[in-house]
């Protein structure tokens, strides 16, 4: 199977297209339009407005009672573009530094290439999910009835990988991203003169101290065949030179590969702050944030993926037990739900892609019909009890 040149001509439209409109997370209403508009044409039924902006659309076949979702992210970043492409970012501060861009475009053309030559017995379902990035728009669309409106069997999602080369498809049986959890701290003390410390309370030397026990909950609390990642982002207080503060501030995330070490993690984070600085007679307070979970493949799902790439390409361009990565994705929330995987898609061509969320980067159009021909490939196996 071949995706038609005229489809994937349509797909790098679209992909520039998006790239010079991006929009933010939840502020997709452009981008939400767009992608309604064409699957009508394409006489796909079109569901808009779960997690605000999010779009749905519903493309059924025969008789078969089977189903399959495809999900790509549609959000851009807060970040001023530096590259100097001909479609680069129309708004100023905006950017899709990210390939969202392009994973739009890829399902896309995946629903243009199904709608029209697509051989399945079954529901396809295309979801178009918005605010990727920090603000759970996956969490949001299962909370906003994703699952109960609509009778989704299993979800696929795919994202593109800088680092693999172009068209390596990397699927674990298991975890493929981490958990991603935030966390603010308050130590309050008594403030006063810096050449008296004896009478204040010093809460920068206990924030000092707190620090440096917090990065021995990883070493010393966590096996280490597990993975997790504590790390303190921000830490603020004090105005002058001559004046120990009242109060100092420290914000951080915690990561993780599977629950139990993410809630043993968040046990002894907790235990640190309300316990330690009390031996400085300072109280620490702490507000925690569960986030995303981990993003898990359901096994033999990934299976299926790989054996599905390994005949639309090669056994040689498909990868499994690779290393997850530390950063976090809220298509985890529909893992959650329902059984599927997650795919990394390498972008890598003679001249390596940018980093992801780097003002230079753009997606790479040469991963368009690849990623295309495995959606389709995919879906194409809903009636066959994929």
């Amino acid at each position: 199977m071949k995706i038609p040149k005229e489809i994937v001509d349509q797909a790098v439209a679209w992909r520039r297209y998006l790239h010079a409109n991006p929009e933010l997370g939840y502020e997709e209403h452009k981008t939400s339009a767009f992608i309604a508009e064409i699957l009508e044409g394409l006489g796909i039924e079109v569901h808009r407005g779960l997690a605000k902006t999010g779009v749905v659309g519903v493309l059924k076949r025969g008789s078969s009672d089977k189903s399959i979702a495809l999900r790509a992210d549609m959000d851009a970043l807060p970040l001023v573009e530096l590259g100097d492409v001909a479609h680069r970012s129309q708004t100023e501060g905006r950017m899709h530094a990210c390939g969202h861009d392009g994973h739009t475009a890829m399902l896309l053309g995946a629903a243009s290439y199904l709608s029209q030559y697509g051989e399945f017995d079954g529901t396809i379902y295309f979801v178009f999910q918005p605010a990727e990035e920090n603000l759970a728009g996956g969490r949001a669309m299962v909370e906003d009835g994703l699952f109960e409106r609509f009778q989704i069997d299993q979800v696929y999602g795919m994202h593109n990988w800088p680092g693999r080369p172009l068209g390596d498809v990397c699927v674990n049986d298991t975890a493929m991203m981490a958990s991603f959890d935030i966390f603010d701290i308050s130590l309050m003390g008594r403030g006063g003169h810096a050449a008296i410390p004896e009478k204040s309370r010093d809460p920068i030397v206990a924030a000092a101290e707190l620090v440096q026990h917090l990065q021995s909950i990883v070493s010393r609390r966590v096996s280490a065949h597990d993975s997790a990642v504590l790390s303190i982002t921000q830490i603020s207080g004090g105005e002058t030179y001559n004046i120990i503060p009242e109060e100092v501030k420290l914000k951080g995330t915690v990561r993780a590969l599977n629950e139990s070490v993410r809630l043993e993690v968040k046990e002894q984070l907790i235990k640190a702050v309300e316990t330690l600085p009390s031996l400085r007679e300072v109280t620490g307070t702490i507000e925690y944030q569960d986030c995303y979970p981990a993003t898990i493949n359901t096994p033999d799902k990934a299976a299926k993926v790989r054996a599905i790439a390994a005949e639309v390409f090669s056994k040689e361009k498909v990868f499994e037990g690779l290393l997850p990565s530390m950063a976090s994705e809220d298509f985890s929330f529909m893992l959650r739900e329902k059984p599927g995987a997650y795919i990394w898609l390498g972008v890598d061509g003679e001249k390596p892609s940018a980093a992801l969320h780097n003002p230079y980067y753009d997606f790479n159009d040469d991963v368009l019909p690849i990623g295309i021909r495995l959606w389709v490939s995919l879906a194409e196996q809903v009636g066959g009890g994929l």
